[in-house]
């Protein structure tokens, strides 16, 4: 196995979670691009990373995402090309909303980095419109969010979430379903790192 792991997929999936999960239990560095990303938002908007802000059409949507993923696969693998997280074992374990299965292919899957993407596709908008509803708080960015807001917001990860997990088929990566049986899923996924590890 790689020094180092990307946890990727969609907001509110449970990467956050499993990447901390990896750092207490294996002693992973924990690399929140969410956090990473912000910056370079605030301090530098010339490299256009809001590709979330100000649209509504899809397509439009989804040309900025996919540029986004393409300056985040290129980003990590220039951090890995320091070979600082390689000289230790284990490196880092990074989670990320912003990179596309075919950009982890072609930038990162030569290196010293193994992904999992984790998505919420086996799930209704509505149900995951309650969800959020019942466990979203002040520190989440969706609470402030109108119910149609919410409810157009849910539609997208879910879509994004099947986009995903076609791509993943289409390149042989692995995907954790996580809208259901969560903890089971979280337990599962420890489980097989573990044995792929020794």
């Amino acid at each position: 196995m790689k020094n180092n792991f990307i946890i990727a997929g969609v907001p509110r999936a449970g990467k956050s979670t499993m990447s901390n999960m990896l750092s207490r239990k294996f002693g992973f560095q924990h690399v929140s691009m969410d956090a990473i990303i912000a910056g370079f938002e605030y301090i530098f908007p010339e490299l256009d990373m809001k590709w979330w802000s100000s649209c509504d059409d899809k397509a439009e949507k989804m040309k900025r995402y996919y540029n986004a993923s393409e300056k985040i696969a290129l980003f990590i693998r220039a951090m890995m090309e320091t070979a600082e997280y390689d000289e230790f074992e284990p490196g880092m374990v990074v989670d990320v909303y912003q990179l596309l299965p075919e950009h982890y292919v072609k930038y990162l899957s030569c290196k010293n980095i193994d992904i999992a993407y984790f998505i919420t596709s086996d799930i209704t908008p509505e149900e995951r419109f309650a969800i959020h509803r019942t466990y979203d708080t002040e520190k989440h960015y969706t609470f402030e969010f109108t119910d149609e807001e919410m409810l157009s917001h849910c539609k997208y990860v879910i879509d994004m979430s099947r986009y995903l997990r076609d791509e993943c088929i289409k390149y042989g990566l692995p995907f954790y379903e996580t809208a259901k049986d969560r903890e089971m899923i979280f337990e599962k996924f420890i489980s097989t790192f573990e044995e792929d590890r020794t």
